[in-house]
């Protein structure tokens, strides 16, 4: 299908898309790569009148660490995030989801702020955003303020952006010592979406898990952070009593639909398995292995 009419914005700076947003409020959307908001525009499920292009704004790019945490510009592309040898180092969940993400022609273009701020459940680096404890950064005429990307999501397509705001920016605290991190995914192809994916961070000092995070893809009406689940590993050696605990926690908060992914039953199931792979992977990586 084609787009319902509308006009088109390319804005040079930060300033000119607040600009703008403030003078087109609701219909005004920003733009970046385009792979979940075109599609949307021509199913008619979203009729922009002004689409505000962030291509051509200056600084919203770039991967740096500044003051301990970690900062990727909002327009980062998902290629340049698997290109990162700094972020491969320090948070190389990023890349190990990145990669897994469509295509390659996709990744060239498909930017990390994107991904993370269109609200789509099936989108992977919400969970992976949660899992790492990170911020994002927004912009409006009010100013600047950040959000945590576990209190972000609201709904399906829904998020705590403000009419007038735009994600500019995304913060993740530095991963401390002796942390794993994993995101496992299952999809009938490659280029999908998931049929359950989870997102997992755990920090083990001494043989006992002092921090940990669980947060699963696709498998709710949101991006699901399973607080129970991450609680479940904290204070144990990670043992199979408490990955069990976790899986069964992991579970419980899923509500899948049944789709051309298989039914309700198999994607809960779907997301036991990748909750308990992911567990094993971080672990692993955070003993070294």
């Amino acid at each position: 299908m084609i787009p319902a009419s509308f006009e088109y914005h390319r804005p040079g700076s930060v300033d000119e898309v607040v600009s703008l947003l403030a003078e087109l409020g609701e219909e005004g959307r920003v733009l970046a790569g385009g792979h979940s908001l075109i599609p949307m525009m021509k199913l008619r499920l979203a009729e922009p009148a002004h689409l505000i292009d962030l291509t051509g704004v200056e600084g919203l790019r770039g991967i740096a660490e500044v003051e301990g945490a970690i900062h990727i510009g909002a327009m980062t592309t998902q290629a340049e995030i698997i290109k990162s040898d700094a972020l491969a180092e320090r948070c190389p969940i990023l890349r190990e989801a990145a990669e897994l993400i469509a295509d390659p022609q996709v990744r060239a273009l498909g930017t990390i702020g994107g991904n993370a701020a269109n609200g789509d459940p099936g989108n992977d680096i919400p969970a992976v955003m949660m899992a790492v404890d990170a911020a994002y950064v927004l912009r409006g005429s009010d100013g600047e303020r950040t959000v945590a990307a576990r209190d972000f999501y609201q709904g399906p397509f829904e998020t705590a952006l403000a009419v007038g705001e735009f994600l500019t920016a995304i913060r993740i605290p530095a991963p401390p010592a002796g942390q794993g991190q994993a995101y496992c995914k299952l999809k009938r192809k490659v280029g999908d979406y998931a049929i359950a994916a989870t997102a997992v961070t755990l920090a083990v000092d001494g043989g006992v898990c002092g921090q940990a995070a669980v947060a699963l893809t696709n498998v709710g009406i949101t991006p699901l952070y399973a607080e129970a689940a991450s609680t479940a590993l904290v204070g144990t050696a990670v043992d199979a009593a408490a990955v069990e605990a976790a899986v069964e926690a992991a579970v419980a908060i899923t509500d899948p639909a049944a789709d051309l992914r298989g039914p309700v039953e198999y994607r809960r199931h779907a997301a036991g398995v990748m909750t308990r792979r992911a567990i094993e992977t971080a672990l692993a990586r955070a003993k070294g292995g």
